[in-house]
């Protein structure tokens, strides 16, 4: 038995092959697990608590988040194998190259040959750029995908498949799965089809880590008031009340409802209380608009005592250390690939679009090593139509789609 692993992670190792999807929810060590699966290919083992180095072993490629690579997180779980990403630490493999980077960086190591990629976070969904950079690495390397949240659609699949050799191309896909839509201006996908294949086909990659949690989660809906008229108005004239000026599109018009309902005072009060039962939270909000609110919010001398920091496109800082804190995300830039056991509440001050995203943001707390049994989260929302409607999708795991909500012509 594999004291270093836990039995389930153990059993995931021993079913993970070269092109694999290894699929734990958030928490359940997936880095770890993806890492021992490399090490034990390139010829070592940890076993009964006994260290047996690697063979030769091949470069390594750790794609992942910036948040993760800048935190060293990859660097921790690095050291348990005696590897290091800086080449004067690497004493037990001195010809070895390690490194850890961001998505953003994935095209730099497209010419890379006869290495190991480890894909954290899985990002290849698509075509743009990051896929093409994937498919060129995975042709002429071994590689796995670590995701706590693999693909929404069969569609999300196409990368991975084409990369696993089951289809030459994306058309390839399309033709012999994917019905489109004649009633719509662009393609959509009404139905697909010979989908028995693909449910083979993504058995034959996806290795699940079957966890059982210690820890159970409480969500509670925190309803808030928002301006009726305001938001009637809205939709009625298709008038963007804070731009002065006409609602082109879909996506403009989710933005001014939201924006209306999103920045009620009610929902600060609501806030104000929830933030009075914890010394320690965690906030994911949307919108640059709604940071602005919460800095000012948690600006007053109410919290003097509290050290306020922020993940976000504007500052990059770490969760605090102190012993009253508020840290502030926003779900784009911080919803995965960092941790916190040290709190058991986060706050939602707005709904996202994406099941997978709540999901994923949900995870920062839910993990193996937390001392917390019960973890709290507090979905602040209205009753409007695009809460409401945001909030049916996401129960139903599915992503809210602007245009059919807004029945835009």
């Amino acid at each position: 038995m594999n004291d270093f692993l836990m039995v389930c992670q153990h059993d995931a190792v021993r079913k993970m092959k070269n092109g694999c999807i290894l699929n734990g929810g958030v928490g359940t060590g997936k880095s770890r697990t993806g890492l021992y699966y490399y090490f034990k290919e390139n010829g070592g083992s940890f076993i009964d608590q006994e260290f047996v180095p690697m063979r030769n072993p091949q470069d390594l490629y750790i794609i992942t988040t910036a948040m993760k690579r800048d935190s060293h997180e990859w660097d921790v779980e690095l050291a348990n194998y005696r590897m290091s990403t800086k080449p004067e630490k690497n004493e037990l493999y001195p010809g070895q190259t390690v490194i850890v980077d961001s998505w953003n960086n994935i095209k730099k190591y497209s010419e890379v040959r006869g290495a190991f990629f480890i894909f954290d976070e899985d990002r290849v969904c698509g075509s743009g750029a990051w896929v093409k950079a994937f498919l060129k690495i995975a042709k002429s390397n071994n590689w796995i995908i670590l995701s706590a949240t693999p693909g929404d659609c069969w569609m999300d699949y196409i990368p991975v498949f084409i990369a696993n050799g089951f289809y030459k191309n994306k058309t390839d896909f399309c033709r012999e799965h994917i019905i489109y839509s004649r009633f719509t201006k662009y393609p959509q996908v009404e139905r697909y089809i010979n989908t028995g294949r693909l449910i083979r086909l993504r058995n034959r990659i996806l290795i699940d880590i079957e966890f059982t949690r210690h820890t159970v989660p409480h969500h509670e809906d925190i309803y808030v008031r928002y301006d009726i008229p305001k938001y009637k108005e809205a939709i009625r004239t298709r008038w963007d009340p804070f731009k002065n000026e006409p609602i082109q599109q879909a996506s403009g018009l989710c933005y001014v409802l939201r924006r209306i309902v999103n920045t009620d005072e009610s929902r600060i009060v609501a806030l104000l209380e929830l933030l009075e039962k914890t010394p320690r939270a965690i906030i994911f909000y949307n919108f640059d608009y709604e940071r602005e609110i919460l800095l000012h919010v948690l600006s007053d001398d109410g919290y003097v005592g509290y050290e306020i920091a922020e993940w976000s496109g504007h500052a990059h800082m770490p969760v605090p250390e102190s012993k009253r804190w508020i840290y502030l995300v926003q779900y784009t830039a911080g919803c995965e690939g960092w941790n916190c056991i040290k709190t058991d509440t986060i706050i939602f001050f707005s709904q996202n679009y994406s099941y997978k995203v709540m999901e994923q943001a949900c995870g920062r707390i839910d993990r193996l090593n937390t001392p917390f049994k019960d973890l709290y989260y507090y979905h602040l929302k209205s009753r409007s139509g695009i809460d409401l409607a945001i909030s049916k999708a996401l129960e139903k795991k599915k992503k809210f789609n602007e245009r059919k909500f807004t029945k835009w012509e």
